[in-house]
C-alpha cells in the first residue's frame, strides 16, 4: 500500500471521488519507471495499467521492420494501458519509457472491474477521448507540418508532463519518437538552439523561451492542450 499520498500527483487518481479512493489505495502499487524500460510489447495481453507521477510514457506504433513512430505520450494527466479496460486486452502499439521517473500500477482485474463504477467509468473514458484527439492530432502533424514545427510540438507536450523545464533525451531517443533520421533532429534541435528557445548539451534540452516555441510550434500543440483541459479535472500540469 502506498504510504502517502504521491499516488495523487497523477491527475487521474487525484480526480477518483473518495469512495473510489479508499479502494484502489489498498491495490497500487509503487512502479519505478527508468529511460528505456518498455511497459507492454504490441499484441501481448497486459496485466497491469500504469498510472505516471514523474515519468512520461511514449507509445510507440512498431513496423514489421522495426522502424517506430510516436503515437502518443503519456505523464501525470493520465493511465498507459487503456485497451484493457476498453476490452481489447492487448494493443498493436509498444509503451516506453521517455522520460525516468515514478509512478504507480494497479492489476489488470482491478481496473476491469472499477470500469463499471460510473464515476471511473466517466472518468476513464474522457481520457481516452482526448488520448484519441492526440493521437489523431499526432499523425495529422507528422503528415502536414515541418519537423521543426513536430519537435516544437513534442517538446511542449513533454514539458506539459514534467516539472522542470529540461528533458534528459538523447537524439537518436527523438528520432525514434518522431520515426525521422537523426540528422533531422539535429538540424532542427539546432535552428531552435541558435533562435534561443532551447540549450542541447549531452542529452539534456533545456527550454529557455517557452512563449517562443509555443509560437513557432503548429496549431496541433494547442488543439491537443485544449481537449485535455476541457475533458479533464486539472488538464495537464502546466
Amino acid at each position: 500500500m502506498p504510504s502517502t499520498l504521491a499516488p495523487k500527483k497523477n491527475h487521474l487518481l487525484a480526480s477518483l471521488p473518495d469512495a473510489e479512493w479508499q479502494r484502489w489505495r489498498p491495490q497500487l502499487e509503487e512502479a519505478d519507471l527508468p529511460l528505456g524500460k518498455v511497459l507492454y510489447e504490441p499484441g501481448k495481453t497486459m496485466s497491469h495499467v500504469y498510472f505516471p507521477t514523474t515519468a512520461i510514457v511514449s507509445l510507440l506504433y512498431v513496423m514489421e521492420d522495426g522502424a517506430s513512430a510516436e503515437i502518443a505520450v503519456v505523464g501525470n494527466e493520465g493511465i498507459v494501458g487503456i485497451s484493457l479496460f476498453m476490452g481489447g486486452g492487448s494493443t498493436p502499439s509498444r509503451a516506453v519509457v521517455q522520460s525516468a521517473g515514478h509512478g504507480y500500477r494497479l492489476p489488470s482485474d482491478a481496473i476491469k472491474d472499477e470500469f463499471n463504477q460510473p464515476p471511473v467509468l466517466h472518468l476513464l473514458l474522457r481520457y481516452t477521448q482526448a488520448l484519441i484527439t492526440q493521437m489523431a492530432q499526432t499523425a495529422v502533424c507528422n503528415r502536414h507540418h515541418s519537423l521543426d514545427q513536430q519537435l516544437c510540438r513534442w517538446l511542449l507536450l513533454s514539458l506539459d508532463r514534467l516539472q522542470g523545464d529540461e528533458l534528459v533525451m538523447t537524439q537518436e531517443l527523438i528520432s525514434n519518437m518522431l520515426g525521422v533520421r537523426r540528422e533531422g533532429v539535429t538540424e532542427g534541435a539546432l535552428k531552435l538552439q541558435k533562435a534561443g528557445l532551447i540549450r542541447y548539451a549531452r542529452g539534456r534540452i533545456s527550454v529557455l523561451d517557452r512563449p517562443g516555441l509555443e509560437k513557432r510550434s503548429c496549431e496541433c500543440y494547442e488543439v491537443v492542450k485544449k481537449e485535455y483541459d476541457r475533458l479533464l479535472p486539472g488538464g495537464v500540469s502546466k
